[in-house]
């Protein structure tokens, strides 16, 4: 049966099209447009999962939701292809990365998102928040420096999780040249085949 992605622009379901793209999984995607006001997802999405977020993904009669959760189970449907590595310290690497990505990394960017909409009353919000997000590019930049991927020395799904954050990051975090190992892990991953295809599957992707 092929996998239904439901996919929001400009969202974490980008992450989800290239995953099935680098694991040559079939799929079909539903797109849904932001309201042009709020950005926010539109409310068809609540027809398919009561909280009416994207990513969610149908398959053989399930809803599944969270970007996380939705990874390890593509993982597992490609019989463990970019899953977790054989070396215990590589495979700790890998599920830290697979939640990072989600539970400390966008917290952040959420709230200089919404500290950017606030204007003025944002302002003085604003160093702190960007002071949390650099400890964070600091420390990456600097796992990056031992080895090429985040998990270990081959490309994993801990690899996909790790994008929109980082890509967030690149256009609204302060991300830039002075952290060298981040831009050439960014450059790495979007000359990537299975990434090109998930863009033109997924259509305009703002962070790429």
């Amino acid at each position: 049966m092929t996998i239904i992605v439901h996919h929001l622009e400009n969202s974490r379901s980008q992450r989800v099209l290239w995953l099935l793209e680098e694991l040559e999984l079939p799929y079909e995607v539903v797109r849904y447009e932001r309201d042009k006001k709020t950005m926010l997802a539109p409310p068809e999405l609540r027809r398919v999962h009561p909280l009416g977020k994207a990513p969610v993904i149908e398959d053989e009669g399930r809803v599944i939701a969270e970007s996380g959760a939705i990874v390890e189970y593509l993982v597992e449907k490609g019989d463990g292809r970019l899953g977790p590595p054989g070396n215990r310290d590589a495979c700790l690497r890998y599920r830290h990365f697979i939640h990072y990505a989600e539970g400390s990394m966008m917290p952040p960017l959420l709230a200089l998102l919404v500290i950017g909409r606030l204007g003025i009353l944002g302002k003085p919000a604003l160093k702190p928040v960007q002071g949390m997000l650099n400890q964070h590019l600091d420390w990456l930049n600097a796992e990056l420096a031992t080895r090429p991927w985040f998990a270990c020395d081959i490309f994993t799904a801990a690899d996909v999780m790790m994008s929109f954050p980082l890509e967030a990051s690149r256009q609204r975090g302060g991300l830039g040249e002075s952290r060298p190992h981040l831009i050439d892990w960014l450059e790495r991953i979007h000359a990537r085949p299975a990434y090109g295809r998930a863009l033109h599957a997924g259509g305009p992707y703002a962070y790429a």
